[in-house]
């Protein structure tokens, strides 16, 4: 039984992850999340390798399982864990990636802050001073949180990481309108849009070697969608400007 296991099911709060093409990384992670709670939702996006014959392994019978035949994206996956996880009753999700980048041990610091941030989004926050980490995804991460502060009003030191807390309750089912991985900048800008608190948590990272290093984010074609959806989005933060000065001002 994981160490969190009572707290999680007394909250209603789950761990989503999405996995696409991660055999030689998902029992790992999957053993370290199991090791927290056994409150899991695996969502496999259409993968072509040996996902499909380790989720139906003897250790992962607990372990709820969405599973489709072709990839649609990550923000799709996410979206297909969500509403698996309110089918189930659950009230809260902690989302984190497949391929060993994050450490399942910082479930903890989500509930230490949890516990005083309740219905707040969690965001995760990775320290930039990693060894290994691709000088593009720090420039891609400052780019993102320019946009996101303009599109908000909120200060957010990291809007790129994936390891997040979400309340279940205050999302739409109909977002995200994208299904990559801009679909979490989306998360992020609709539930502050909606008065949802964004509360970051710091986390570890791990990048490996750059020749052991499997992704699947395409620079040019991604970075050309998430400019793209930033100049929407942009666009509709006007017409929010008038609820945030309401709670603004509700808020003194």
């Amino acid at each position: 039984m994981g160490s969190f296991d009572e707290f999680f099911k007394k909250e209603r709060i789950c761990v989503i992850v999405p996995t696409y093409n991660n055999a030689a990384t998902l029992a790992g992670v999957l053993d370290r999340v199991l090791l927290q709670t056994s409150n899991l939702i695996v969502v496999n996006d259409g993968s072509t390798d040996d996902t499909w014959r380790i989720l139906e392994e003897e250790a992962y019978s607990c372990v709820e399982k969405v599973s489709y035949q072709r990839n649609r994206g990550k923000g799709y996956a996410l979206k297909s864990g969500f509403k698996r996880a309110i089918e189930l009753g659950y009230s809260y999700a902690l989302t984190l990636d497949s391929d060993g980048q994050h450490f399942p041990e910082d479930i903890q610091a989500f509930a230490d802050k949890f516990r005083t941030a309740k219905g707040a989004l969690l965001a995760g926050v990775r320290s930039f001073d990693n060894e290994n980490m691709p000088g593009k995804n720090q420039f891609a991460n400052n780019f993102s949180n320019f946009w996101f502060r303009l599109q908000t009003g909120v200060r957010l030191p990291d809007t790129q990481c994936g390891f997040r807390m979400y309340p279940l309750g205050r999302l739409k089912l109909w977002w995200p309108i994208t299904y990559r991985y801009e679909a979490e900048l989306e998360y992020l800008v609709f539930l502050s849009w909606s008065g949802v608190s964004v509360v970051p948590v710091p986390v570890n990272v791990f990048y490996p070697p750059e020749n052991e290093r499997i992704s699947h984010f395409k620079p040019a074609y991604d970075f050309f969608r998430i400019s793209v959806l930033n100049t929407l989005l942009t666009f509709l933060s006007v017409f929010t400007v008038p609820a945030r000065l309401f709670r603004r001002l509700r808020s003194r």
